[in-house]
């Protein structure tokens, strides 16, 4: 790849990404599209980048341009001999959440003996383990473990690469589980990550069933259902909607697991739960916090 195009974007476009492969669907040579989040501490800052073999056409630009409208790309040129994309991914560190540790291809050999090991792709911008709501799922997760929790039957929404449907997995090995996305590139994403990371999927008691969902839309979730661990690693706006299909998607006592939301926005989410019956547990700190909740149905 020797030309990279960038977009200034925000957080909700930069989730949308998958949707630029459709936009170069027909193209001899798509480019690779990925996103970032350059500074933690401006979470709705986020950048698209889009490398090309050549330099890119005014069409593909004006393509690139609809996955951030109003926004001008910067387009460089880069040295022919460098792999932008294995770059990028080398870049990116392990991230270790509780006993979690999750790695990209490139950090395979730096596995511990003693965690729990993903490999997860770079390229793919969420559910990597990189962003604060994902890592502070992950090492949720593993209190709710530690804290002798046991769950049997358990659904992660809007799954992404599938990971945290995975770390629930490794958890509590012998509970059926179900991982359903909105965006059918997820769902083929994770079944990916399923099988690099020996994941089995199927019915079963250990296996992951797949599905593309939109919430709780779907007549596998309905067939699962009720479930006593549900993680939701969305946006706020989401979580409020689906309040009610959660909760009675719910046993009594059920966990319920929920992220993608800054801090300003978690009293509007609680609230949402609290009136459905469920009490918070805990409430994580710092500017993406991880909410634990309580079936009271």
């Amino acid at each position: 790849m020797s030309w990279r195009v960038t977009l200034h974007c925000n957080r909700v476009e930069a989730e949308a990404l998958s949707k630029g492969e459709d936009l170069f669907v027909h193209a001899d040579q798509p480019p690779v599209i990925v996103a970032d989040e350059p500074d933690p501490h401006a979470p709705d800052d986020w950048r698209i980048h889009a490398y090309f073999a050549e330099q890119p056409s005014t069409q593909e630009l004006i393509l690139l341009r609809r996955l951030a409208p109003g926004r001008e790309p910067e387009i460089e040129h880069l040295e022919d001999t460098t792999d932008w994309v294995v770059q990028s991914q080398s870049g990116l560190e392990p991230i270790r959440a509780g006993r979690f540790f999750v790695h990209t291809p490139m950090h395979f050999s730096d596995r511990p003996n003693d965690t729990i090991n993903f490999e997860i792709d770079a390229g793919l911008a969420f559910g990597t383990g990189q962003h604060d709501t994902t890592a502070g799922c992950l090492a949720a997760l593993d209190r709710l473990q530690v804290a002798g929790k046991q769950f049997r039957n358990l659904a992660d929404v809007g799954t992404g690469t599938g990971l945290l449907a995975f770390a629930a997995m490794a958890l509590w090995p012998d509970a059926k589980a179900i991982a359903t996305d909105i965006d059918p590139v997820s769902i083929d994403v994770t079944r990916d990550n399923a099988a690099i990371n020996a994941i089995r999927v199927g019915h079963g008691a250990g296996e992951v069933l797949l599905a593309v969902a939109d919430g709780m839309d779907h007549p596998l979730l309905a067939a699962r259902a009720p479930f006593d661990l549900l993680i939701a690693n969305i946006l706020a706006g989401p979580l409020v909607e689906l309040a009610p299909s959660f909760a009675r998607a719910c046993t009594p006592g059920a966990t319920i697991v929920l992220a993608g939301l800054l801090d300003t926005q978690a009293d509007a989410v609680i609230a949402a739960y609290e009136a459905q019956g469920c009490t918070l547990t805990e409430r994580g700190a710092g500017e993406w916090c991880v909410l634990v909740l309580e079936s009271g149905r």
